[in-house]
């Protein structure tokens, strides 16, 4: 399967726009309109397109954002598979890809999420990927989580 991550261009906005989580999922992530929205307001932001075999199955929103003196956090802040793309194991290839994909373009860096904690199937998911919680809360009240560079080389 060929996978790639590819930033949201006028080629692939409409496509990006008509991706849509499953019912039950829609008060766990903000749709692509508002993450566009939001990546217009914030430079930090990058969005991007996730296709499998040249077809869009998800959207992710990422992004390297700067804190007091050097310090800065790589965040994978939005990660979402189509409801229609559901089910067939694609989260876990693309949030491989996603890791892999950060840490090509940050360089060697921890990785930061937040979520709200009932979000059990994205909290399996990214413990799997050895995601943990660091006490934090965001801007939202989600709880953060971290996947430690150097604990996973």
């Amino acid at each position: 399967m060929k996978i790639e991550i590819l930033n949201v261009t006028a080629d692939n906005l409409q496509a990006v726009l008509a991706l849509h989580v499953a019912p039950n999922q829609v008060s766990y992530i903000e749709n692509t309109a508002e993450c566009l929205e939001e990546a217009e307001e914030c430079s930090f932001y990058q969005p991007a397109g996730l296709y499998a075999d040249h077809t869009l199955v998800g959207f992710a929103m990422y992004g390297w954002f700067p804190g007091e003196g050097n310090a800065g956090r790589v965040w994978l802040d939005r990660f979402l598979i189509d409801e229609h793309h559901q089910g067939q194991g694609l989260g876990r290839i693309m949030l491989t890809a996603l890791i892999d994909h950060l840490h090509h373009v940050y360089g060697p860096a921890d990785i930061y999420l937040s979520l709200f904690e009932d979000n059990q199937g994205a909290l399996y998911l990214y413990e799997k990927f050895g995601f943990r919680f660091n006490g934090e809360l965001d801007i939202n009240g989600e709880k953060v989580m971290v996947r430690s560079y150097s604990g996973n080389k």
